[in-house]
């Protein structure tokens, strides 16, 4: 099955972190997947350090389309704010409904996104 991998799992990847072999495992078996707006998190950075094999290399992997509901978005915040999270930004909430939408499990290392697969919005954790 597919991954979406979070924008919190490249960065440490990147800086060859304690996920590295993990992500390295869906990049060998070609599970990964991403959207515009992890792109858009992680692609700025990068172009500024000049990392051009790598943008292209991310350029290239399967993207889910992002539809935003708004109105379920703003339903998962409402959820969060009366459990008790109030840090939790509209972009982790957009690649959660986006795996939602596209019954994909999430590869993050973010604690909002560990919040939000206890929050019963219907996440799926990987591994």
């Amino acid at each position: 099955m597919e991954v979406l991998v979070d924008t919190s799992v490249w960065i440490d990847y990147f800086r060859s972190g304690e996920e590295s072999a993990r992500l390295d495992y869906l990049i060998d078996e070609n599970l990964v997947i991403t959207n515009e707006l992890i792109l858009a998190e992680l692609l700025p950075l990068l172009m500024i350090r000049g990392e051009k094999s790598v943008v292209n290399l991310l350029g290239k992997i399967k993207k889910s389309r992002l539809i935003i509901n708004w109105d379920e978005i703003v339903s998962f915040q409402v959820a969060c704010l009366k459990s008790g999270s109030s840090g939790i930004g509209i972009p982790d909430l957009i690649i959660a409904q986006n795996a939602i939408q596209n019954n994909l499990p999430v590869y993050s290392i973010d604690k909002h996104f560990t919040f939000m697969y206890e929050a019963s919005f219907g996440l799926k954790r990987y591994p």
